[in-house]
């Protein structure tokens, strides 16, 4: 029986060893990814993109709001001279006029939300491909990401993965 344990301890001393043995063969690198996609140039590119489209949209938002506020100062100005019949009138184009602002901006709001949404997907996806790209010329065993409470410098690469990404970007315009 004593014999067996001790070859037991043995086998566990042994795999140990060779455990850290292997593991300082490895070769990993850590990014973190939300810097890397923010600090890209590709994420400003899709950003003021973005604002390029729904500009014109938030204009007309704008100008709805303005019409929406001078339609209640009139409103408020005039309420003391207005007959029963044009408060009403005006009571009621302030109200539709109301819901058309709450809904243009509701709107708005979820269509630049679902198109932020896509671009930020189709970034995602390209800088996980530049990460794998990355990785594998420059023979890494491990890429970790998300999830990593402490990295050392030694083995985060976000900047080296953004310099290439930098260079990407600059070599497509």
């Amino acid at each position: 029986m004593k014999f067996l344990f001790k070859q037991s301890f043995g086998f566990l001393l042994l795999l140990l060893f060779s455990s850290i043995i292997f593991a300082q063969e490895q070769k990993i690198g850590v990014v973190n990814f939300q810097a890397l996609m923010e600090s890209s140039p590709q994420f400003r590119q899709v950003m003021e993109s973005l604002q390029d489209e729904f500009q014109p949209r938030q204009r007309e938002a704008l100008a709805k709001q303005k019409e929406f506020e001078e339609l209640a100062e009139k409103i408020q100005k005039d309420a003391a001279v207005m007959g029963a019949t044009e408060r009403s009138n005006a009571e009621k184009d302030f109200r539709e006029l109301q819901r058309d602002v709450n809904r243009l901006g509701t709107e708005l709001q979820e269509d630049f939300n679902l198109r932020r949404n896509e671009e930020i997907g189709k970034l995602q996806r390209t800088l996980l491909e530049v990460v794998n790209v990355y990785a594998q010329n420059n023979d890494f065993d491990m890429v970790l990401a998300d999830g990593v409470i402490y990295a050392s410098t030694s083995v985060n690469i976000t900047s080296q993965i953004l310099e290439s990404l930098q260079s990407e970007f600059e070599d497509s315009e």
